[in-house]
């Protein structure tokens, strides 16, 4: 049972990183009239809809009694506020990292022609300037180091304490909110003073929102029922998933002879690490 809820979280991952990348490009170089949504509002509301779907599991296993959902909430995190506290590092740290990978899909550059090695077309043309790699290959590596730390520290949260992982959801999403506000009025304070909280929303956004708010519980069941690290290999295979049905099916992306190397890698590295060789028998005495 442990091992099938293992590998459906990753599958469920895999789908679901690969379809919030591809939708959310497609949304934000969609051209419609009016404002485009902000992609800073889209963080809050996920992580809002993360909270009242961790609430509506906890009241679930509190056999569906208020009075008891009440008492664990209260029980669980407003006299635990240290235990809660511990959960604002992670909650900081992916709320940066969902800003990044809206940050990926705003530029005007394709998504993964910012982080590629450029082609001799790709040079020749003004399509990939050196600014847009700086920045690609900046966003990446901040992603990378972040998610890393982010994932083991919460790993470590999840698996040293007793608190169910929609618990540690619902303390994770009160601090992303809190983040993502404030990311909401630092850098688009103005636009939303101007044209309202969910300017630009369609049901395409709505569609994103909801992705989003799904892979925040997903990643916590795969970190709770396997290990940051097939977690770090189910986000590598749905890039280059994403990648493939952007060549195949969009025809919007050319991949180099380093895509094709760093997905060898990466499917060599998942087969290596859930690779477990049969013991030796004990040879036969003569």
């Amino acid at each position: 049972m442990f091992a099938n809820l293992k590998y459906v979280s990753l599958g469920i991952l895999v789908f679901q990183t690969t379809s919030l990348v591809l939708t959310m490009r497609y949304s934000r170089t969609l051209k419609e009239e009016g404002p485009r949504y902000l992609s800073s509002t889209a963080v809050v509301v996920a992580e809002l809809l993360k909270i009242m779907a961790c609430i509506l599991l906890v009241y679930k296993d509190s056999k569906c009694s208020l009075r008891a959902l009440n008492r664990v909430l209260h029980d669980e995190i407003l006299n635990k506020p240290m235990e809660t506290l511990k959960l604002a590092i992670p909650s900081g740290i992916y709320t940066l990292q969902n800003n990044l990978l809206n940050l990926f899909c705003e530029t005007p550059f394709k998504y993964w022609g910012c982080l590629q090695w450029p082609s001799d077309s790709q040079l020749d043309s003004k399509e990939l300037s050196a600014g847009s790699q700086f920045v690609g290959l900046m966003a990446v590596l901040t992603a990378c180091f972040s998610s890393g730390f982010a994932g083991v520290y919460f790993e470590k949260i999840l698996k040293e304490t007793k608190q169910s992982v929609w618990i540690r959801n619902i303390q994770l999403g009160f601090f992303g909110s809190i983040f993502g506000l404030m990311g909401v009025y630092i850098y688009d304070g103005e636009l939303v003073s101007k044209n309202g909280f969910f300017q630009g929303y369609n049901r395409l956004t709505w569609i994103v929102v909801v992705l989003q708010a799904l892979g925040g519980l997903v990643i916590a069941a795969v970190i709770k029922y396997a290990d940051n690290i097939l977690k770090g290999f189910a986000t590598s295979l749905s890039i280059i998933l994403s990648t493939l049905i952007s060549y195949f099916w969009l025809q919007d992306f050319v991949p180099t002879s380093v895509f094709f190397l760093g997905a060898i890698l990466v499917i060599t590295a998942t087969f290596l690490y859930g690779y477990d060789p049969k013991p030796a028998g004990n040879p036969t005495k003569a």
